[in-house]
């Protein structure tokens, strides 16, 4: 394994990342902490509890699976796409570097920059909501698992765009509303039935489920189903990138 190579390719990301720190990590902590302000002071002031907890508390893994998802997709999926827009990822391609090694650099990166992202909205959370955490290892899988499993999805999505405007369009339109709508800021026992059943179909529901378990040790579907799901995502985009790099697409052309 060429570990030089990998931490050649892992240091430069997360420089990157330290050169655009008002973007990358500043602007998602404002932007949650507006969403705890607004959902707290609006939403909070008419649903104290939901299940013996604060709302405030209660959509703390919400908000932070939320951030989860959009910037790991968001980072990996522009550190594969630059290359390729620059046609410097030929010279990636052709380098003494196996197809692995390059997505255990990239996906390490960003999975990297998201859970520390994570881990400051955590802390930021405390200043607006008493947090606890019963199961801090599982918190910690869950946000790990999560955070490799969707920058492997961006790096996919970094692969397949042939255009900026193209990077944007599975987070905007598809990861951001199933978040939303995937018991982020309620609990899917408080729909009606029908849509209950309609919610199990949302694979967001398990992964925002999971991670609130290990908080409060409430959950919309067994914590075994949800990590069931959160590994079975992740084998699924493993299976993807292994088919991307054996057939060449949108990488030899």
């Amino acid at each position: 394994m060429n570990l030089h190579a990998m931490r050649a390719i892992y240091a430069f990301e997360m420089a990157r990342t330290r050169r655009t720190l008002m973007q990358s990590i500043v602007s998602p902590v404002i932007s949650t902490s507006l969403y705890f302000v607004v959902f707290g002071a609006a939403i909070g002031s008419r649903i104290q509890e939901v299940h013996g907890v604060s709302y405030g508390a209660f959509i703390v893994p919400g908000l932070v699976m939320l951030s989860l998802l959009t910037q790991s997709i968001s980072n990996a999926s522009f550190g594969i796409y630059f290359p390729k827009f620059t046609g410097t990822i030929y010279e990636l391609l052709s380098a003494p570097v196996s197809y692995w090694e390059i997505v255990i650099a990239y996906v390490g990166a960003a999975a990297t920059k998201s859970i520390v992202l994570g881990l400051i909205i955590l802390a930021t959370a405390t200043l607006f909501v008493p947090l606890r955490i019963e199961h801090p290892l599982w918190m910690l899988l869950f946000l790990l698992l999560t955070s490799v499993t969707f920058s492997l999805i961006g790096f996919i999505i970094g692969i397949w765009a042939d255009g900026f405007e193209k990077l944007q369009v599975v987070p905007l339109l598809i990861v951001t509303p199933l978040t939303f709508l995937g018991g982020s800021f309620y609990s899917i026992d408080m729909l009606p039935p029908f849509w209950q059943t309609v919610a199990l179909f949302n694979p967001v529901v398990y992964l925002v489920s999971g991670f609130r378990w290990s908080f409060f040790g409430l959950a919309d579907v067994g914590v075994g189903i949800s990590l069931g799901m959160t590994a079975a995502f992740l084998a699924l985009s493993l299976a993807l990138v292994a088919w991307i790099f054996r057939t060449g697409y949108r990488l030899k052309a």
